[in-house]
């Protein structure tokens, strides 16, 4: 077996960020006739003088781990949390939250490039009121080693998967964790396996904790195997009951706590297919979002029912700047026509219905479009249209007898994919 070649080890400057937000530097190359080596180093920043570690070369960039600093920058803070730099959940935590925005506005502007030309106004970033303990949603993964000792937390970083058991994260309010300990001490306890994706074995997958930032609503979801050789048997799914409810339990008397078990099916040449299984509470939480149609106006009050796959934005403080935003900059009339494309559970239509005629929502998930028409139903409004079915694939085409009225504003929030050409076509027909 041939020996594994020792990792460099090189000093370097900082001089800049990656797209991802990673140190970037540059050093000699050892091969006097090499161009110079461009460094991509995590939790870094520029002004750091840095010992790396190089581990691999990618698309002409030496991807490396943080061994130390040896002289910060003078923007560098301490980090809050103690597991930063091993974490993959927070990648800035030594950065001032003002220096994380300011970084990002210009991380935009390179972005747009030569669009942003004289004349065109950019604006800055809004920020958060509150910088820590704003997460209303996070999931975390099980695992396990070889030895047998288990994991529940987060993806560490550049680890190919491995998880991290985490004590602590100052991204959620403290239930959420204490819910994650219980959890995890449940497990251990019990003879229940990790899933493990290629050989389709063991049973648990990923804990998801959800809350109502602004009703105390607090939702636990525990993912496991559709392989039926792993299932839970009634004892394990009641111990898991206990130590939830022990952990996440409301006493306050405002908020109550919703439990699931979602089971993951997976077979070769099939989709992938989810059942649930509601063991306790409402079958879905709230949420209430207060949305300002002007900065000195009275907000709107929104309330939003959330099932346990819905999408909401899992920061309910931005959303509600970013809706307000929105109605504030859209210029809607009394006679508006507003398409909502790709709408999810309909939060940004539904925010903007009160003041226009009609909202026409489309949107491809049917669970995401019974979640949407409740939501118009439980707020009052009755010009809200969800449409099930591909943005590219409706438009231009009838509903119910009628092709769709002429939109006057259309509201445009694609997956990361981006927008379909078929939708593309539609809108500039």
């Amino acid at each position: 077996m041939s020996k594994q070649k020792p990792y460099r080890i090189v000093d370097i400057d900082i001089t800049e960020y990656t797209a991802k937000g990673n140190g970037l530097g540059r050093c000699n190359n050892p091969n006097p006739e090499g161009d110079p080596w461009v460094l991509d180093v995590p939790f870094t920043m520029p002004g750091d003088r840095a010992q790396v570690k190089v581990l691999k070369k990618k698309a002409g960039v030496q991807h490396c781990a943080l061994v130390q600093i040896l002289s910060p920058s003078p923007d560098r803070i301490e980090a809050r949390c103690i597991h930063f730099g091993i974490c993959g959940g927070c990648r800035w935590q030594h950065l001032p939250y003002a220096l994380q925005l300011k970084n990002k506005e210009l991380y935009v502007q390179r972005c747009f490039g030569l669009l942003i030309t004289p004349g065109v106004k950019f604006y800055p970033i809004l920020p958060c009121e509150q910088a820590w303990e704003y997460r209303n949603k996070m999931e975390f993964s099980f695992s396990a080693n070889i030895a047998g000792d288990k994991f529940l937390g987060l993806i560490m970083d550049s680890s190919r998967g491995k998880v991290l058991n985490l004590t602590e994260c100052h991204l959620v309010h403290n239930w959420q964790i204490d819910t994650l300990r219980a959890v995890r001490a449940w497990w251990e306890d019990s003879t229940l396996e990790a899933y493990h994706p290629s050989k389709n074995q063991g049973s648990l997958r990923t804990l998801m904790l959800r809350e109502g930032f602004r009703t105390g609503d607090r939702m636990v979801v525990l993912t496991v195997s559709g392989n039926h050789d792993y299932a839970l048997h009634k004892g394990q799914i009641a111990s898991f009951l206990e130590s939830v409810k022990n952990a996440a339990g409301i006493d306050s008397g405002s908020g109550k706590l919703s439990i699931f078990l979602r089971i993951q099916q997976i077979a070769k040449g099939t989709a992938t297919t989810f059942f649930e299984m509601h063991l306790e509470g409402p079958d879905t939480i709230k949420e209430v979002l207060y949305v300002k149609s002007h900065p000195d106006a009275i907000a709107d009050e929104l309330t939003f029912k959330i099932s346990p796959a819905a999408f909401f934005q899992p920061n309910t403080l931005q959303a509600e700047q970013l809706y307000s935003k929105v109605l504030q900059l859209a210029e809607i009339e009394p006679n508006s026509i507003i398409y909502d494309l790709y709408c999810g559970t309909g939060t940004l239509g539904i925010c903007l219905a009160k003041h226009a005629k009609q909202i026409i929502g489309i949107e491809i998930s049917p669970e995401a479009v019974l979640d949407a028409r409740a939501n118009a139903a439980l707020n009052g409004f009755t010009n809200v249209t969800i449409i099930d079915g591909s943005v590219g694939k409706v438009l231009g085409q009838p509903y119910k007898g009628e092709y769709l009225p002429k939109p006057d504003i259309v509201l445009v929030d694609p997956p990361r994919a981006g927008l379909e050409a078929a939708a593309i076509k539609q809108l500039l027909a």
